[in-house]
């Protein structure tokens, strides 16, 4: 943002410097006006497409992390009612595979864009468990097929998480992002800008704007990997040892 705002200043005043004595900057030809106001309002349009499409698919990963982190506790309280070494295999390598997650390959994704072999072992390993074991009683078998169900929506979510990994804007709407920005902010220059302390704060504190924006989507456009990215949160809150 500042070097946006560097870079407007800079132009503005070696072009004040260069120009003629008998330039005339008070008069704008009313096309140059009316082509900039076009300019700012698609461009305005296109920023908030962007940033709504962004931020649609980081709040998307972050519901997949949540559904993940739910099912598999719901897999963890319900197999109360299976005896107590099926029981206690089964929440064992669930909490193998939460911690896995929270840890090793919550840092894959961020580094690498992708989950790790290790953490499909382990979820495997949870589906075992729980299809394999044969129901004993009746309230046994009454839990047998939502606890499949629970592990097999475990098993979307994740495939989920792991195709929101990458970044979601095409190159191609970057370089029209980029491109419309350069020319939003030069257009500045096209209306005759002066070298008054108003004019040089107002055309800066735009390109910063403008500035801001682009780093916005760029900040959203990787859900696991930048600033505001999703978080570990739903998996901490339902099993608090997963980070230890």
């Amino acid at each position: 943002m500042l070097a946006a705002c560097a870079v407007v200043v800079l132009i503005t005043v070696v072009r004040h410097r260069r120009a003629s004595d008998d330039e005339d900057i008070t008069e704008t030809p009313d096309v140059i006006e009316y082509m900039t106001m076009w300019i700012g309002v698609v461009y305005a349009i296109v920023l908030g497409l962007a940033i709504a499409g962004v931020w649609e698919a980081r709040s998307a990963a972050q519901d997949h992390v949540q559904a993940e982190a739910v099912a598999l506790h719901e897999i963890s309280e319900r197999v109360r009612v299976y005896p107590p070494d099926v029981r206690d295999r089964i929440r064992e390598d669930v909490n193998a595979y939460v911690g896995h997650v929270v840890t090793t390959e919550w840092k894959a994704m961020a580094d690498r864009g992708e989950v790790t072999e290790r953490g499909t072992e382990l979820l495997d390993r949870v589906r075992a468990d729980v299809t394999d074991y044969e129901p004993a009683s009746d309230f046994e078998a009454q839990a047998y097929q939502p606890l499949v169900d629970q592990v097999t929506a475990a098993d979307q979510a994740r495939i989920a998480r792991a195709e929101s990994t990458g970044a979601t804007m095409p190159g191609v709407v970057w370089f029209g992002l980029i491109t419309g920005g350069v020319v939003t902010v030069g257009m500045v220059f096209a209306l005759q800008i002066r070298r008054t302390a108003r004019e040089l704060v107002l055309a800066g504190l735009f390109s910063a704007l403008i500035a801001f924006l682009l780093f916005l989507i760029w900040d959203f456009d990787a859900p696991f990997s930048r600033g505001v990215a999703a978080s570990t949160e739903p998996f901490l809150n339902l099993f608090p040892r997963a980070g230890d």
